[in-house]
C-alpha cells in the first residue's frame, strides 16, 4: 500500500474529516531526503492502514497547503487528528525513529 496524493481540493475530506489519524508528508520530486523517507512511510502505512492513514501533498503543485501549515523545509510530516495539527516531523529518519514519533498513533 502506498500513501495516496492529496491536493488543495480533496484536502479537507481526506485529512480534516477523516475519522482517523493522518500522517501527511509534505514533500517534492526534487527533494532527495524527500525520496528517501517515502518508502518508509509507504511501510509504515501498510502495516498501520487499521490505525493510521498516511497520504502525500506535492508542496510545488500545493503551495497554499505548503504555506497554511507553515511547511519551510521538506520533509515535513504533520499527524492531524480531529481537524487538527497534533504531530510534527521535520526530516528525513529511519523507520524506528518515525515508528517511535507516531508510537501514540500506532499502539
Amino acid at each position: 500500500m502506498t500513501a495516496r496524493a492529496v491536493t488543495e481540493q480533496t484536502f479537507e475530506t481526506e485529512v480534516l474529516n477523516s475519522d482517523k489519524p493522518v500522517l501527511v508528508d509534505f514533500w517534492a520530486a526534487w527533494c532527495g531526503p524527500c525520496r528517501m523517507v517515502s518508502p518508509i512511510l509507504d511501510q509504515i502505512a501498510s502495516e498501520n492502514s487499521d490505525k493510521l492513514d498516511i497520504v502525500k501533498v506535492n508542496v510545488d503543485e500545493n503551495p497554499n497547503l505548503a504555506m497554511k501549515y507553515q511547511i519551510t523545509s521538506i520533509p515535513a510530516m504533520k499527524v492531524f487528528s480531529n481537524g487538527e495539527v497534533a504531530t510534527s516531523i521535520i526530516g528525513a529518519k529511519p523507520k524506528a525513529a518515525l515508528e517511535a514519533d507516531l508510537a501514540a498513533y500506532l499502539a
